[in-house]
């Protein structure tokens, strides 16, 4: 590939699945995290293998920080071809237990540094008929009980991806969502652990998933964000592109 792409959330989970198939594809992954020791061990595990690494540590709801992290891949390497909207977390901000701030500090978190990096993206992903997919939950589609600040963040995420596919087509940006369910994360063992029978609680959830009764690996978003970013997907724009066995579109009353 060799190509400059950037992914957000780089240090685990989702993103770090990403950023891994993306060196194994010979691209130049620039890879943006807050948490700084997890950043400098995964760049110090792909360095190892011989792999093109940039690592940037930066707080994705400080514009500043966004914009200096940019400003530097883009002096080290002139160009962004991709970029890889990844970072978030489910906080749990409810309509009965959230408030104003912390509904706001949910869509800082979850969605607003979605659309600063692709604005501090855009000139050089223009230049480069580059490629943007933002990773969504279905929260945004189906919404999640006790959650309106991720599943609000999510809505919007995803239809970002319909105002960039539809803003920029004549200067060749790409734009698509890979759509998450039942992802296996740290972030998600580490909430099935919370859980007062673990084991009962991921099997009740693992049944409701149709395709083979599993839950997604991260690899299996990683694989499709790369076919996204690809070549063999240009003339793929504005689409929600659900990786989730048909958890969110299949009727699990009838598939056993």
């Amino acid at each position: 590939m060799d190509k400059v792409i950037v992914v957000t959330g780089a240090a685990s989970g989702i993103g770090k699945s990403i950023a891994r198939s993306l060196t194994s594809e010979k691209a130049i992954v620039c890879i943006i995290d807050r948490n700084a020791p997890a950043l400098a061990d995964f760049a110090k595990e792909l360095e190892e293998t011989e792999a093109a690494v940039f690592p940037l540590q930066a707080e994705l709801t400080n514009h500043n920080e966004c914009a200096l992290a940019i400003e530097k891949i883009l002096k080290k390497y002139g160009q962004i071809y991709g970029l890889v909207n990844n970072a978030g977390l489910n906080d749990g901000v409810s309509l009965e237990y959230g408030n104003l701030k912390s509904f706001n500090d949910s869509l800082d978190k979850n969605v607003v540094h979605y659309n600063t990096m692709a604005e501090l993206c855009f000139a050089s992903l223009k230049k480069a008929k580059g490629a943007i997919v933002n990773i969504c939950s279905k929260t945004g589609e189906t919404g999640q009980g006790g959650t309106s600040g991720y599943a609000a963040a999510n809505g919007a995420r995803m239809q970002l991806i319909k105002k960039w596919a539809q803003s920029y087509p004549s200067e060749g940006v790409r734009a698509n969502a890979v759509v998450v369910a039942e992802c296996w994360t740290p972030q998600y063992e580490w909430w099935i652990g919370q859980q007062s029978n673990p084991k009962e609680k991921l099997a009740e959830i693992s049944n409701k998933i149709p395709l083979g009764n599993r839950m997604t690996t991260t690899e299996e978003i990683a694989n499709t964000v790369l076919f996204l970013l690809s070549p063999n997907s240009k003339n793929i724009s504005g689409q929600w592109i659900h990786v989730d066995g048909g958890y969110v579109h299949l009727d699990r009353a009838v598939v056993k």
